[in-house]
Parts: structure tokens; C-alpha cells; sequence
């Protein structure tokens, strides 16, 4: 983010030269701590500039309500008519400034909400210590459980940030170890009412090892006395409840294979060290979380039933019925009976309730535990002070034992269905994990290289620089490179690529894919975290955290009717009452069916089951999706800019004809643009060299090592010139010089800036232009040359991409660096009545934002890096899975397959998913509309129908179960065929 910087200026001086502001920088690169440089001015007064800037004082000031690039210039304007400004931008993404305290009216008065933020000090200290922890949250059930941890979890000392996802039960917070540890966390979290337990952190140099073997004291005596003796090991903490070893070591002296190695031999086997990955934890945690839950049920449903069938059917049966109207002391028998097995469930079954509830009122919220006591509570002790009230005076009242026991059973059952259900939408991160095997096959290599055995370990142990062995029909353990073998691997897992990819020598490999047939030995690049797998693992767990703006609909109305809802009941009409029947109990019982059945977890669980089986069901077709509020943004979009090489085109261009213009022979051309472009790593330069290469040696592969850097060492720079000199200069070409003289190798720019006259070559090159070809033209020593022709073909579903997306409503547009003629022939080609041609990098992003100024939702398709700035600006940005680590981290959507069709796959994918929202809240909010007037009582003087309690229970448990069920129906989204997708429309 640029600063803005204050001065005392002269009079007259404020306010000039604001029309040469610098764009909006959209992306902070740098933590919010970059300088802009400096805009121009004249020389006479570059001198009191500086020295105005040393002495500027800097404040941050939060901007809200800013939409798009008008509006930050709007901002900008404002702040540049106010005196002592030497210059003012505004981050648009980031909503801040640095302006000086009094710049906070002139903000306010452009009409935006502006709010002092603290002193931006000139260095600005890091947090090298701060860790993301990942933490296992039981027990929510709607939003105002999410909201209440998250409170708490963000005002305790030492948390940066949290953030807390119900349909994953799971919470994410940023802390100072150094201020609070995990364990206070999670007691944190317990003392809120829910049931805690830590997952992982990002530390690279703590771990958690469960030890077997640790029975004694002295065995414990035994276990530290090894880890004392071991080098690299900073500390270590051995909890003996939970058998688990927390140790922290120095990564540069030791590893995590050498500290269990250690701890095994070093204990003569006495103890075994047990590894888990933490994903797999997870899952297990909600497998055990459901057991719980069934338990419960069935306890209470044993009790239960035969309450209800006291109540119910005994009457029924004369011979049963005179046993239970026996008097056995002050009660008769069918009362002692229900008391006696429903005061289990109340009390026993029913504890978690009343805990939960309990936790929730001292934090000051309120949530479905709540609902659950006050009803049942008020069922039960009304029909233990029935039966002491008959006992005293003789006037017995009926009681309602039953309700309160088959309201607890129906909310239990309906809670593990619903975790049942909430754990199937998170399959897609289970068969991700399950991808990665097991164990792996090791090679013990000696000193010379040579292998000398082979020992099978554990796939969590795996090193950097391990060299592993695949066997046919296996699955690759770590990310690597082949050293020896060949073979064909299925990527379909983790790249959706349905055929198999050959893998030979120097070739990369995907931890997780298939090995089919010969056997490989790979040397791992990239184990843990690092991998491929793991990367998307956590990209999919991190959208299934975020939460989608259309949540904050479900929050409101969560509170507003909670609030409005369990207020105050009036009286109901003497008219309605039943005779011989209490007013209280009459009113009591519609009270109860109201509390209960108001309760509003349908409403929470609505957005982010949706969104959690989204980015599975995205993940399984190849498209990463980001967030939930990406995946919202996408449903809008009317835009659709793509880049044109590398995302139109296949991105592997090939020379197809090359003319020369003057005397000079054809080899010695090609050798002199070879040596010119072999520095460059622009994939127009490699094909120029590949074809030079293969004219002079024909048959003879070129070696890709070191291509780029063209130097003596280089394999193949023995038959290229020696070049200095050399200059890449984007958008336009290289130059250089070879024997002295200046090349030059590119478009038409480049030449005309060099006083090049290509005239002789332009009906030529206007020629190829027009066939969507690509001229390199080259200058020697001042004079034309030759041209070479490059041609890069289409991808072969571009076309019909481009007319599925015209047929769902989006404008699809054309941006590229190349010539005008070019650009237009492809896009005419593909569809494309658009185009921004001869673009630079820097100019994509204002492409971006120029459609941007009407409200217009833009998506941005790209790979390169030159593509970054765009795939920012945009409202959702898509990275080609094959493009750069610059772009795909730049974007909100990463296409894993690099095919077109995936452009659709997001779109529609999203679409759909909010179609399934809007669904789910007609679940949520009509069932409430229906039955909570029901409950109340609205209809009875009509229907003489009442909703009982239990049956109140019943419909909130379906309720919850309906909408996560609905969003399961998610996961039978098939993506759309070439054949369907020019048959789609507008929704």
C-alpha cells in the first residue's frame, strides 16, 4: 500500500501536478510497508520536495464504502485539495490510507466513512512468532455458537485473529506462543461450552508423537533422559494422560525420521512411536463425535419409550392400566414410573444441554442449548410440582413427563443425524488425505551414491532429498523428481487429467498419483506441507472456513428472531381453554412448542454446508476454489477477460516459416536470433531457438537445463554467439550485442523505436497477421533483416468455451500483448467481438478495472505473471493451474486442468451452489414460518389442533437435518459436457 505523506508546503504549491497520480495499487506486496515512487515534477522544486517528505508526519486511515477504482480516485482527489499533501494514494482492497488526522474530514465530506487508525511508525515491527493454529471445535449448533467463540477466542491476550466454521466444527486462530499457549486456547474454548482439542500449527519445529510403551514413572524418566542426549532438540513435554510427546527441535541439526529413530533404538524397542497425520485426526474426531452422539440417543431413547407408552397406549389395555393406577404412597404407580425414567434423561442424557446452556448465558449469548433447557426444564418441574401439589392438597394436575423426555430424544436423534450428514460434506478433504499412502519405500544410499538397501518407513517421515522407490501399481509418496526409470502415471487425483502422463528422467511427480507400470526412483522435493496434495488439502479447508457474505443474512436474522421470539408470551382468550384445564399449563405448553421450535440452526447451517460441499465437489473437478465469498462473486460475473497466450492458445508456440531479407544464409540467421534469444526465458524465445537448434542438428534433442541463462556452461551454447549486453525489454522484444553490433529481436515497436525501417516486410507480415500469426522481425547492425513467423494454436474447446459463456449471459473479452491483426484474427476465430490488443502488463489490470466502472462484476483468466496485477484487480480471478506460483496465488480460483471448460465448471458451479442456498433458507425460514404459529396456537380456535412439544423437537431436528441434506444434493453436480454447454442459459 503507497503512503500518503504530509508537509508544510508553500503557499500556491499544494494541489499541482494531481493529475499525474499513479494508478490505485490494488495489491500490497510488501505488508502495506512499500514507498510509491516519486511522481514528477520540475527540478526547480525536486529539492524542497524531499526535504518536505523527510519531515512528513504519517497516519492510517481506514476508507470504508469505497466499490471500485472511481471511488479511490474520488478519494484521491479529495485528499489532494487539502493543503500539506505531497502525494495521496489509497489501497482499494486493503480500505486504507496514510494520511495525517485532520484529512479524516475531507474524507467523510467526499462521502465516505473514514475512522483514525494508529501512527504508521517508519519501520513497522514484525511478529516472527505468530503461528496459525488449527483447533477442533464440538458441540456448535447454529450461528450464535460460531459467533460466541469466535468473541471469545478474539479477546484473549495474545490472538491476532480467529475465525470459526460450523459445518466443519473446526476454528482457525492466529496467536503469539510467546503470549498464550494452545492449551489456554482450548480451555478457552472449553469454558465457552464446547468441547476443544488442537489439530495442528504452522510450526515447522514443533511436533506431537504419540509414545506406546510409557507405563511408570521411570519410564517417563527413561523417555527424557533419551531426548536430553539427542542434539538439535530444544524441549520437549510428555503428557502421560494422553500419551503424546510435544517436542521442539532445530530443523538444521535434526529431523523428525532421526528423533523417532532415536527414540526407538534408544529404547531398545520398549517404546514405539505412533504418527498421525492431523487431517486424519480430524475425521476421527467426527466419527467419535457421532458415536457420542448415538449413544446418547439410544440411552434416552430406551427411557423414553416406555414413557410414551405409559402415556399413550397402557391406557388402552385394561389389564395393564389398573397396574398403574395403583397407589403405592402419596403417588400412583404410572407416576412414580415416569419419574423414575425420565429424571435419568433430564439429568444424565440431558446434561450436555444444561452445561452448554449454562456456559452460553455467562458469556451473555444465547443458542439451541438454551431453548432445549428452558423447555424441558419447564416441562419437567411443572410435572414434579403437579405431583407435590396433588400430594398436598389432593387436586391433581396432568403432567407432562413425557415431554420433556421425547423432546430430549428427538433433538438427540436429530443432532447425529445431523453430524452424520455435516460429515459427508466434508468427504472431499477425506478422500484427499486418503490419497497419500501410507508408507514408503526408501533407498539407503552410501557415500558414493550407490544403493545399498531399501527399508520401508512411514510416509510422515520422508525428507527433503530422500531418494524413494515406486513400484508399479503403487502410489507416489512425495513430490520429486524421476532419477531413474520410465513410466506412466495417473495424475486424474490431483489434476482431474484423465490420461496417463509419461514420466521419465529430470520429469516432476505429484505425491498421491498412481504409478501403472515400470518402477521409479524419485528424489522428494517437497514433503509435509509443501506438497501438491497437502496445498490443495489446505486451500480447500481454508474456503471451508471463510464465510460467504450472504452469512451475514443468516446472522440477522438469527438474532432478530431469536429476540422477538422468546421475549414475552400474552395470554391466550379464556375462550380457547379446554375444559377443566389450567390457563397456565394450557399457555405453558404452546410457551414450550414455541421455545423450542424457534430455534434457528437451520438458518446457520443453510450457507456453509453449501459452501463446504462446493469446494469439494470443486476440488474433485479440478477447480480449487478459494473462499466462499469467491465462490459467491462468481455467480455474478458478466465479464469473462481472457488472456490470450498460454490461456487461449495451447502456450507452446512453434515457428512455422522464416524469411530472410537479406544476404545471408538461412543457418546463419537462425543461429544469430538463436544467440539473442537463448537468454531469454519468454516462450516465444524458446520456440525460436527449439526450431534453430533443429535445423542445425537434426534428430538431436535440445537439453532444457540452464535455458534461459545462456552462458558458456550452457549444454548447447557452443554453437551460439557470444552476446553482451543483453536486455529483455517486455512487451516489445529483446536486444543485444553480438560481435559488437546491435540486435534486435521482436515486434514492430522495437524496431521503430531503433530507427529500423521494416516497410519491405510489411505486406509480408500483414499477410501472416491475418492468418492469426505472429512476426518476430529482426534488425541487425541497424538494417532489417528477416522475420521469423510463430504461431501458437488455439486450445480445442476455446471456441466453444467462448459461446457457452454468451449463451449463460457473459461477455467474453480478449486481452494480449500481441499486434491488433493478430489479436483480431484469433479472436474472431474463437468468437471473441472484444478485443484489447498490444496491451502491456501493467494495462490488463486497467482493462480490468475499465469494465469494472459500471458496477460490472469482471472474472480474469490468466497464467503468467504479467497476468498477477489483472487477476487481483478483478472481482474473481481464475489462474491456470499450469501458470506461475505468481498468478495462481494472485487468484481466486485455480483451474488444476488448464482446460477452458473449467471457466464453466466455476461459473456454474457457483451458480448452482447459491440456487442451493436460496433453497436451503426456504427450508429454514418456511418451516418456522408454518410451525411456529402452529406451535403458538394460531389455528387453534379453528382446528382445535395443538403442536406438542415433542413434536416441536421433532420438526426442529428435521429442520437442521432437510437443509444439510439439501446442500448434500450438491454433490451429485455433474459438470457440463462440450455437447450441453452451448445448450446452457441465463439463470
Amino acid at each position: 500500500m503507497k503512503r500518503v505523506q504530509l508537509a508544510s508546503l508553500p503557499s500556491g504549491r499544494h494541489g499541482e501536478d494531481w493529475d499525474e497520480l499513479e494508478e490505485v495499487r490494488l495489491l500490497d506486496l510488501e505488508g502495506g510497508r512499500r514507498d510509491c515512487p516519486a511522481s514528477s515534477s520540475s527540478s526547480s522544486g525536486g529539492e524542497e520536495e524531499e526535504e518536505g517528505r523527510s519531515s512528513a508526519r504519517k497516519v492510517q486511515v481506514k476508507v470504508t464504502g469505497m466499490t471500485c477504482a472511481a471511488c479511490s480516485n474520488s478519494v484521491e482527489k479529495a485528499l489532494s485539495g487539502l493543503p500539506g499533501v505531497l502525494r495521496a494514494s489509497v489501497a482499494l482492497l486493503q480500505n486504507k490510507a496514510d494520511v495525517e488526522e485532520d484529512i479524516k474530514v475531507a474524507i467523510e465530506d467526499a462521502g465516505f466513512d473514514a475512522e483514525i487508525l494508529m501512527e504508521a511508525p517508519a519501520a513497522r515491527p514484525k511478529h516472527p512468532d505468530s503461528l496459525i493454529g488449527q483447533f477442533r471445535i464440538g458441540g456448535m449448533t447454529c450461528a450464535a455458537c460460531v459467533n460466541s467463540v469466535e468473541g471469545i477466542l478474539r479477546k484473549l491476550p495474545g490472538v491476532r485473529h480467529a475465525v470459526v466454521a460450523l459445518a466443519t466444527s473446526s476454528g482457525e486462530v492466529e496467536y503469539d506462543p510467546n503470549v498464550i499457549s494452545k492449551d489456554q486456547i482450548v480451555q478457552a474454548i472449553e469454558d465457552a461450552g464446547f468441547d476443544g482439542s488442537f489439530l495442528q500449527s504452522g510450526e515447522q519445529d514443533r511436533i506431537f508423537l504419540g509414545i506406546v510403551g510409557v507405563y511408570s514413572e521411570k519410564d517417563v524418566q527413561l523417555l527424557g533422559g533419551l531426548l536430553g542426549d539427542l542434539k538439535g532438540v530444544r524441549q520437549f513435554d510428555f503428557n502421560k494422560a494422553l500419551s503424546e510427546l510435544e517436542i521442539v527441535f532445530d530443523p538444521q541439526v535434526t529431523g523428525l525420521r532421526s528423533i523417532v529413530d532415536f527414540i526407538q533404538k534408544g529404547s531398545n524397542g520398549k517404546f514405539s512411536v505412533l504418527l498421525q497425520n492431523p487431517y486424519s485426526k480430524f475425521i476421527s474426531g467426527d466419527v467419535e463425535e457421532s458415536k457420542k452422539l448415538f449413544r446418547l440417543f439410544l440411552s434416552s431413547l430406551y427411557l423414553s419409550v416406555p414413557v410414551f407408552l405409559i402415556g399413550v397406549v397402557c391406557p388402552l389395555i385394561p389389564l395393564v392400566y389398573s397396574l398403574l393406577l395403583v397407589r403405592c404412597g402419596p403417588f400412583l404407580m404410572s407416576d412414580w414410573l415416569k419419574w423414575a425414567l425420565v429424571t435419568p434423561v433430564q439429568f444424565i442424557t440431558g446434561r450436555r444441554f444444561y452445561e452448554a446452556a449454562y456456559r452460553a448465558l455467562r458469556h451473555g449469548t444465547a443458542n439451541m442449548d438454551v431453548l432445549v433447557a428452558l423447555g424441558t426444564s419447564a416441562s419437567y418441574f411443572y410435572s414434579a410440582y403437579a405431583l407435590l401439589y396433588g400430594a398436598v392438597t389432593g387436586f391433581w394436575s396432568p403432567t407432562y413427563f413425557e415431554t420433556s423426555a421425547m423432546l430430549i430424544t428427538f433433538v438427540l436423534w436429530g443432532k447425529y443425524l445431523e453430524v452424520v450428514a455435516k460429515g459427508k460434506t466434508s468427504e472431499a478433504i477425506k478422500k484427499l488425505v486418503e490419497l497419500a499412502p501410507a508408507t514408503a519405500l526408501l533407498l539407503i544410499m552410501d557415500s558414493d551414491g550407490k544403493c545399498t538397501g531399501e527399508r520401508e518407513i512411514d510416509s510422515l517421515l520422508i525428507q527433503p532429498g530422500d531418494v524413494l522407490k515406486v513400484l508399479p501399481g503403487s502410489k507416489v509418496p512425495a513430490d520429486g523428481v524421476v532419477l531413474w526409470g520410465s513410466s506412466y502415471v495417473n495424475e486424474s487425483m490431483v489434476t482431474g487429467e484423465s490420461e496417463p502422463v509419461l514420466k521419465e528422467v529430470n520429469s516432476s511427480v505429484i505425491g498421491g498419483t498412481i504409478n501403472l507400470h515400470g518402477a521409479l526412483h524419485i528424489k522428494a522435493t517437497k514433503v509435509g506441507s509443501d506438497t501438491v496434495l497437502n496445498q490443495i488439502i489446505s486451500l480447500v479447508e481454508t474456503a471451508q472456513l471463510s464465510k460467504a457474505p450472504i452469512q451475514k443474512f443468516a446472522d440477522y436474522i438469527f438474532f432478530f428472531r431469536f429476540r422477538y421470539l422468546c421475549g414475552t408470551f400474552s395470554a391466550y382468550p379464556a375462550t380457547w381453554l379446554p375444559k377443566h384445564s389450567s390457563p397456565f399449563v394450557f399457555a405453558l405448553m404452546f410457551a414450550i412448542s414455541v421455545v423450542v421450535i424457534a430455534c434457528p440452526c437451520a438458518l446457520g447451517l443453510a450457507t456453509p454446508t453449501a459452501v463446504m460441499v462446493a469446494t469439494g465437489v470443486g476440488a474433485n473437478h479440478g477447480v480449487l476454489i478459494k473462499g466462499g465469498d469467491a465462490l459467491e462473486r462468481a455467480q455474478k460475473v458478466q465479464y469473462v477477460v481472457f488472456d490470450k497466450t498460454g490461456t487461449l492458445t495451447q502456450g507452446r508456440p512453434a515457428v512455422t516459416s522464416v524469411k530472410v531479407f537479406k544476404e545471408m544464409e538461412l543457418g546463419d540467421f537462425l543461429k544469430l536470433v538463436a544467440s539473442a534469444e537463448a537468454s531469454s526465458e519468454h516462450p516465444l524465445a524458446r520456440a525460436i531457438t527449439e526450431y534453430a537448434h533443429h535445423y542445425h542438428f537434426l534428430g538431436e534433442p535440445l537439453v532444457t537445463k540452464g535455458f534461459g541463462t545462456h552462458s558458456k556452461d550452457s549444454t548447447y551454447s557452443f554453437w551460439l554467439h557470444d552476446v553482451t549486453e543483453f536486455l529483455a525489454l517486455p512487451g516489445k522484444g529483446v536486444q543485444c550485442l553480438i560481435n559488437g553490433k546491435l540486435v534486435l529481436v521482436g515486434n514492430r515497436k522495437l524496431l521503430l523505436e531503433g530507427g529500423v525501417s521494416i516497410l519491405q516486410a510489411e505486406t509480408y507480415l500483414a499477410e501472416m497477421e491475418e492468418y492469426a500469426k505472429t512476426g518476430i522481425l529482426v534488425a541487425y547492425d541497424g538494417a532489417f533483416i528477416g522475420i521469423l513467423v510463430v504461431s501458437d494454436p488455439l486450445k480445442r474447446e476455446a471456441a466453444v468455451v467462448i459461446e457457452g459463456l454468451k449463451k449463460m449471459g457473459i461477455t467474453p473479452v480478449m486481452v494480449t500483448g500481441d499486434n491488433l491483426r493478430t489479436a483480431r484474427s484469433i479472436a474472431k476465430e474463437v468468437g471473441i467481438t472484444r478485443v484489447e490488443a498490444e496491451v502491456m502488463p501493467s494495462g490488463k489490470a486497467e482493462t480490468v478495472r475499465s469494465l469494472q466502472k459500471d458496477g460490472k462484476v469482471v472474472a480474469m483468466v490468466g497464467d503468467g505473471i504479467n497476468d498477477s496485477p489483472a487477476l487481483a484487480a478483478a472481482d474473481v480471478g481464475m489462474a491456470i493451474g499450469a501458470g506461475t506460483d505468481i498468478a495462481i496465488e494472485a487468484a481466486d480460483y485455480v483451474l488444476m486442468r488448464s482446460n477452458l471448460e473449467d471457466v464453466i465448471t466455476a461459473i456454474d458451479l457457483s451458480r448452482k451452489t447459491f440456487a442451493r442456498i436460496r433453497w436451503n433458507y426456504i427450508f429454514a425460514m418456511g418451516y418456522n414460518i408454518l410451525a411456529i404459529p402452529l406451535a403458538a396456537g394460531a389455528f387453534f380456535p379453528v382446528i382445535k389442533l395443538r403442536l406438542p412439544p415433542w413434536v416441536a423437537g421433532a420438526c426442529m431436528a428435521f429442520s437442521s437435518v432437510s437443509v444439510v441434506c439439501s446442500s448434500l444434493l450438491l454433490r451429485r453436480y455433474k459438470k457440463p459436457r462440450l455437447t450441453t454447454i452451448l445448450e446452457m442459459t441465463k439463470e
